[in-house]
């Protein structure tokens, strides 16, 4: 039977390269993105390595939610008219921002980096369900570790700083991920988080220039802490993105949920916040207030 992968911010870096390794394993593959010209590059650059399946692109702001509703929807419909299983989801899709943003009166890190993600995936579930055996792959970062671990707002207490904001939407993800990985044990559908480690990405490349992204009580120590994070972002998109690669087909994981393939494209031990239940259980909360299932 025909395998489908789609892929979130999939039309350059680390999810360009996830769909490429996925088309060379076999999906039927699409990307996902804001920009219909980078779409048709990335489309042209997967079909030109004479998949076993032709790719394609579906036109998202993933920052807005009510496109990541239309977006669930239209993958759903599709999916049910064709009769195939969307057998694989990778939420790649990340941003970091040096300066507060709002998205529809939410803050943008938030959004982007959890609210999305966890949107799409709740709405595409009785898909994955109807086609398992499948799986979720969620990437996250490192920079969970310098988040706040405090969730009964979309922000903390404090003023902003772009890097320890997108460690914390990180975090609420990853708790996330472990969480609809219990709730969804035994149906079928597998639950992975990805660490792709450091890449350049357009992401990486300026913001960490700034020195307004994180805390004053790191600022004196970021020249230092940023010269090795950016040694640790400079390898190439392909290798950050072997860990999701990994998620979405090895074979050893078939039957596990609930595992994260760290950079190293091997099984690690979650982040010990992730694992809190009273973390998830504010992130659940947060996420059900701020992403409801139905558009108000």
């Amino acid at each position: 039977m025909k395998r489908t992968a789609v892929i979130t911010a999939g039309t350059a870096g680390i999810g360009l390269e996830t769909a490429l390794g996925l088309a060379a394993a076999g999906f039927a593959v699409t990307v996902v993105g804001r920009d219909a010209d980078r779409g048709a590059r990335a489309v042209d650059r997967i079909n030109a390595t004479t998949p076993a399946h032709p790719a394609r692109f579906l036109p998202a702001d993933l920052a807005s939610l009510d496109e990541v509703r239309a977006l669930a929807g239209r993958i759903a419909s599709d999916h049910a008219a064709s009769g195939e299983p969307l057998t694989v989801l990778v939420n790649n899709v990340g941003a970091m921002f040096a300066d507060r943003r709002d998205v529809g009166g939410v803050e943008a890190s938030f959004v982007v980096n959890h609210l999305s993600p966890y949107l799409l995936t709740e709405l595409l579930l009785p898909t994955l369900t109807a086609g398992a055996p499948s799986r979720i792959v969620n990437v996250t970062s490192g920079s969970v570790g310098v988040a706040k671990r405090v969730f009964e707002a979309v922000e903390p207490p404090g003023g902003y700083y772009g890097f320890h904001w997108y460690g914390r939407a990180k975090l609420a993800n990853l708790a996330y991920t472990l969480d609809l990985a219990a709730r969804l044990d035994g149906t079928g559908v597998s639950v992975f988080a990805a660490d792709p480690g450091g890449a350049a990405t357009d992401m990486t490349n300026g913001t960490l220039a700034d020195p307004k992204i994180v805390s004053p009580g790191l600022r004196l120590l970021w020249p230092l802490v940023r010269r090795k994070f950016e040694r640790s972002t400079s390898g190439p998109a392909s290798l950050a993105a072997r860990p999701s690669i990994v998620a979405a087909t090895d074979d050893a994981l078939t039957g596990q949920t609930g595992v994260i393939i760290g950079p190293q494209a091997r099984p690690v031990a979650p982040f010990r916040a992730a694992t809190d239940p009273r973390i998830a259980e504010a992130v659940r909360r947060l996420s059900e207030r701020h992403a409801p299932l139905a558009a108000a």
